[in-house]
């Protein structure tokens, strides 16, 4: 066994145990006053309950799959999907927890000030953020020890992929079925209470708004965390397998990634050392200096390791292999950048969306519209700008060390997005037990970053699954070249065929997430206004709504409509693979890759455009709270919540889940 393998493990180890470091300092901190602890014990029920029927759902199909691979591919891919499938779950189950509990903390330390909540709220999403790294790392190192590293003469990486597949697969579920949560709790709950109520959001009379506050949880930390898990997971394997397919001369290909990420969690836990608030008190400034210093960091522990592990690979320099890992660095940093230019209430492309609900809601629609289409192209061009780089470099095993790179940085990125859910949910307990103006300015201050945060991840988690899925399907390429009869001609009526097939499925896919969010918000609705109706005193707040029948109705609803879209990219890459050919099921990746890279970035750009166009608005621009324009931009909110927090985010894994299966299958097609 490589020695190296124990530097993986320890990187792991490392992320893990300061991960729990952090939980510790976090559950020591005070809670604040009674009524706050019963709405964060609401919170944290709710999301809980979700959890568990959501995770036992889905551990009877990964049961399935465990028994249906272990006959097909061997018992070794059966437990690689089943070790997988657990970490994923793991990691999101581990973040949604520290943060329902470090939401009620932040609210607390509101009242002391900004630096302090901005210190409980951070801390909380880096031990999210640390523990995907840490397991993800951790994952790839026991699957690699328990599989991979006995065998001799010919070695057989099904395992490793079978790993990604266990972690797309519970990802997709936990994006949808958690987004489905959110946005059907969201939209149900704020089209009666805002609209038809008129009453402000989280207010503590609205029966819908505990599960808001548990959406928040279960969409933006569980299910975020799983997908950036199974993005780090496809990420590593797919750049081993790739390693080992175009370099097998060099002795520490497979080892090199696993290394890299070891390097990455060091540099994430140094930098949330540097978050910290400047004179200017400007909350974005003080997160970007973590990413900044894990960034530079990694840039200087990339260097010596690559001259030392890849000085023999007898094909790539290693200055031009440090020059592409550089590159999946400045991406990083550019996609966070470019989302932000297109989300921020700082920059033009939210105040036009605010200005143009003057003049009424289609007029919010349309510019919202424009902006999710245009915000598409500068990162598209950076990520094809990338690529191209990376290439010149390296070939194809450039592309793929530059998004090991990006994804090695995975611990403090998804730290600076999990803060969003706490401070949303802090905000929530602070608005709904009527805390001081000063604590609510507070928790106020710290949600309208929030959300950007949240959006700047899904940037990077997008550009991340795009040279994650070329890199797939470099593999698969690769994994098929041998054969006489396999190409990929534009000129072939089955590769055009599997291509228009492909780019048709994130649409398909898309559609079915918000149709989704409409029919759970449609329940929550009907549940809103019955109680409305039917419990008197609730708007003169002389009686408590039910807030736990509303969280029920929307977790059945989410459960059900999940599996339709979730089931998508599974079965259709089996059915194009083996009805229509090998090349055919090629063309139908890159069709996949990359209009389902398009329409993820043009939702989850839009929807945060729109979402913050609101904010705008409410900070008091353009009429403030309550006004004709404040009307218009809660219908662009609507359409943009599903957008950005469903639909968008849930087509990153399925692109990976649809490669993942046809490597899979690879070996049994023509």
């Amino acid at each position: 066994m490589n020695s190296l393998v124990y530097i993986a493990l320890g990187g792991g180890l490392l992320s893990v145990l300061y991960g729990l470091y952090l939980s510790s300092n976090i559950l020591k901190l005070p809670v604040g006053t009674p009524d706050m602890n019963a709405i964060a014990d609401a919170i944290a029920e709710g999301a809980a309950a979700f959890l568990k029927r959501e995770y036992t759902a889905i551990a009877v199909l990964s049961v399935i799959i465990v028994i249906l691979l272990g006959f097909t591919l061997g018992w070794m891919s059966a437990l690689a999907f089943a070790i997988g499938a657990f970490c994923s779950a793991l990691a999101g189950a581990i973040g949604m927890n520290i943060a329902v509990r470090a939401n009620i903390r932040t609210s607390e330390a509101a009242k002391k000030g900004l630096k302090e909540a901005l210190g409980v709220a951070f801390s909380g999403g880096a031990v999210t953020g640390l523990m995907v790294a840490g397991l993800a790392l951790l994952a790839i190192a026991v699957t690699y020890v328990i599989t991979i590293s006995h065998q001799v003469g010919v070695v057989s990486l099904t395992p490793l992929v079978a790993l990604g597949f266990g972690g797309s697969l519970i990802s997709v579920f936990a994006r949808l079925g958690g987004g489905i949560y959110t946005k059907g709790a969201d939209v149900g709950t704020d089209m009666v209470g805002k609209i038809e109520k008129g009453i402000p959001e989280d207010d503590p009379r609205n029966p819908g708004v505990i599960a808001d506050l548990v959406g928040d949880n279960v969409g933006d930390d569980a299910g975020m965390a799983a997908d950036l898990f199974e993005t780090y997971v496809v990420t590593a394997v797919a750049t081993m397998l790739l390693g080992h397919l175009v370099i097998p001369q060099a002795a520490n290909a497979m080892m090199f990634p696993m290394v890299v990420g070891a390097a990455g969690v060091v540099a994430s836990v140094l930098g949330t050392f540097f978050v910290k608030l400047g004179k200017s008190k400007a909350i974005m400034g003080a997160l970007y200096k973590g990413l900044i210093a894990s960034s530079v960091i990694s840039a200087a522990l990339f260097y010596p390791i690559t001259t030392m592990l890849m000085a023999d690979n007898g094909k790539y320099a290693t200055l031009n292999l440090y020059g592409a890992s550089l590159i999946g660095i400045v991406l990083t940093v550019v996609m966070v950048g470019i989302t932000e230019f297109f989300t921020s209430k700082d920059f033009g492309s939210v105040k036009r969306i605010a200005e143009a609900s003057n003049t009424g809601h289609g007029t919010n629609i349309i510019a919202g519209l424009a902006v999710s289409m245009k915000s598409t192209f500068p990162p598209v061009l950076a990520i094809a700008g990338a690529m191209l780089g990376a290439y010149l470099f390296a070939g194809l095993y450039g592309v793929a060390l530059a998004a090991m790179a990006m994804l090695s940085l995975a611990g403090i990125v998804i730290a600076i997005d999990a803060f969003g859910p706490i401070t949303d949910n802090a905000g929530g307990i602070a608005e709904m037990t009527n805390q001081p103006e000063k604590v609510r300015d507070v928790t106020d201050a710290l949600d309208a970053v929030g959300n950007t945060t949240k959006a700047v991840t899904k940037g990077y988690a997008i550009a991340s699954a795009g040279l994650a899925a070329l890199v797939l399907f470099a593999s698969y390429t690769q994994e098929l070249g041998s054969r006489a009869s396999m190409g990929f001609r534009l000129d072939d009526p089955f590769v055009l065929v599997g291509l228009f097939v492909g780019a048709a499925l994130p649409y398909v896919f898309g559609a079915l997430a918000m149709e989704a969010v409409g029919n759970a918000a449609g329940a929550v609705v009907v549940e809103v206004r019955r109680q409305f109706k039917t419990i008197k005193g609730i708007m003169e707040g002389k009686a408590k709504p039910n807030y736990g029948k509303a969280v029920d109705i929307v977790t059945q609803a989410a459960l059900k409509e999940m599996i339709l879209p979730a089931s998508l990219p599974v079965v259709v890459p089996v059915v194009v693979g083996f009805t229509l050919g090998a090349a055919a099921l090629g063309g139908f990746l890159m069709g996949t890759i990359i209009t389902g890279l398009f329409v993820a970035i043009s939702m989850t750009t839009g929807g945060a455009a729109w979402d913050n166009a609101k904010k705008y608005i409410e900070a008091g621009h353009f009429g403030g709270k309550g006004s004709p324009a404040h009307q218009a931009a809660v219908t662009g909110d609507t359409v943009g919540d599903p957008y950005k927090d469903t639909a968008g985010p849930a087509i990153n894994p399925m692109i990976k889940v649809a490669n993942i299966v046809a490597l899979l299958i690879a070996a049994y097609i023509h």
